[in-house]
């Protein structure tokens, strides 16, 4: 399998070092990608700022017919872009197909959005004059997405839909160890003959492309799907210029269980969560803070439904979990737990790599009980699949114990008691809170994004779309 950087409407052999791609699930390389140097990535950045002159003066009509198109060829390859990212993630194929029509659902709903945008007229009551101050959206310019590894076309669609929609150009920056799906959308992209520059796809590592990318005065607008520590990281490079940033960070979600809740509910979606992509998602629940007469039962059923899991990626029957992303990260794992049981936490199940699956990057769910909230596993994001469950006595307790965090993205709340539901909501400092059971599916329409360390911003939303416009105001007085 060969891919190829997407810069100006070609596509181009990268010029820089090699970086072998491995599959997950096996452990196998999937192929060497030649990825994009310095001067590659200065040229994905001059293709942008020239397109955006002609691409921003197209009529939204117009880009919606080129936005259709595009779908249209993505289509085509459902099938394709499927199976790589199965093979670069790992995933089983169901979660590979629902990550691939996230990013079909994302350029249709931002273009429709736009549509929907509209300015306000304020008159000014301060004057006999007629003056009015009218508020007018336009797009910012050159866009830069750097994209987390776990879900690689799901993010494709976060970033490319609103840009767009909006008028924006853009360069997509894929993560390192999952940049194939993302480099075949360029593919397909070139062979409508997507206006030259509009979108540019470059893979390669941090130092030559990212570093690139945040530090030129180019960009107007950085969003960034990754960790707080990127984040923080990206944000000091890009400081060589004002720009505006839309980032999703970390996440450490509570998942506060009442004693009114329906345990097996909540035990079942709390599980389904960690198991969910290996628990590598940034909204996947972090800790349960589960009311003391209602744990050993929460816990029983959650032991359950983790050792019923079944490892397997891509078109394995019954598969339930995948791997995780590299080796390096379930020898991370692990030690996490390995500290929390050597500080006095109880292993209930898992955190074993399964006998009939020496290859790939597997390990069993773990269950923990008996943990303390000052424990890595309780403070660090895992991003894995491992779930600590805390006890608590009233609902301060509760809220203090999901609140002793410095990230603040998702939380869940499991009651049916909806006064005490909306109390909770409104304690817990998060950027979403759920409550009872979220239906899954797409994010959309629905604005996604962290307080604290998680970050700024939204994604899926029409508040993302705006985050790719200059609000304007101009004042006319006869």
């Amino acid at each position: 399998m060969k891919f190829y950087q997407y810069i100006g409407g070609e596509l181009e052999e990268g010029k820089g070092r090699g970086k072998c791609i491995y599959n997950p699930g096996t452990g196998k390389e999937i192929c060497q990608l030649k990825t994009a140097d310095k001067q590659q990535t200065l040229s994905a950045l001059e293709s942008a700022q020239k397109a955006f002159l002609t691409w921003s003066a197209l009529s939204l009509t117009e880009r919606g017919n080129w936005i259709h198109k595009l779908k249209a060829a993505l289509l085509k390859k459902e099938e394709e872009l499927v199976d790589i990212l199965s093979m670069e993630t790992g995933k089983p194929l169901f979660a590979a197909s629902r990550d691939y029509h996230i990013l079909i659902d994302a350029l249709d709903f931002y273009w429709e959005e736009a549509k929907r945008l509209t300015g306000i007229s304020i008159p000014d009551y301060n004057s006999n004059h007629a003056t009015y101050h009218l508020h007018e959206y336009r797009p910012i310019g050159v866009v830069v997405g750097h994209l987390a590894w776990n879900m690689p076309l799901l993010n494709v669609g976060a970033k490319l839909g609103p840009a767009l929609a909006s008028g924006c150009t853009c360069i997509i920056k894929p993560s390192s160890l999952t940049p194939l799906s993302a480099l075949k959308v360029g593919e397909i992209a070139a062979s409508i003959q997507f206006p030259a520059g509009v979108i540019n796809i470059v893979a390669g590592p941090s130092e030559e492309v990212a570093a690139v990318l945040n530090q030129s005065p180019v960009p107007r607008l950085i969003t960034l799907i990754g960790s707080s520590a990127t984040g923080r990281k990206m944000i000091q490079e890009s400081s060589t210029s004002i720009k505006t940033y839309s980032l999703e960070l970390g996440g450490n979600a509570p998942a506060v269980v009442l004693p009114d809740a329906d345990v097996e509910k909540a035990a079942n979606f709390v599980a389904s969560m960690k198991m969910n992509n290996c628990g590598q998602v940034c909204t996947s629940v972090n800790r349960a803070i589960v009311h003391e007469s209602v744990a050993e039962e929460f816990c029983n059923l959650v032991q359950k439904k983790f050792e019923a899991c079944k490892l397997g990626w891509g078109r394995e029957d019954g598969a339930t979990m995948g791997p995780l992303i590299t080796p390096e990260d379930r020898n991370r794992v692990m030690r996490l737990v390995e500290e929390a049981v050597k500080q006095g936490a109880k292993l209930r199940c898992g955190g074993n790599i399964p006998e009939d699956r020496p290859e790939g990057n597997y390990m069993m769910p773990v269950l923990l009980t008996q943990v303390h909230n000052s424990m890595r596993v309780c403070q660090e994001e895992i991003f894995g699949p491992v779930l600590p469950v805390l006890t608590y006595h009233s609902p301060e307790d509760a809220v203090a114990l999901a609140n002793d965090t410095r990230y603040g993205l998702s939380a869940y709340v499991y009651t049916n008691d909806m006064h005490q539901a909306f109390e909770l909501a409104e304690q817990l400092e998060a950027g979403e809170v759920i409550v009872n059971v979220w239906g899954g599916g797409s994010p959309l329409p629905y604005a996604h994004g962290g307080i604290k360390e998680s970050g700024v911003g939204k994604d899926w939303s029409s508040y993302s779309l705006k985050e790719y416009y200059y609000v304007k105001r101009i004042t006319l007085t006869p």
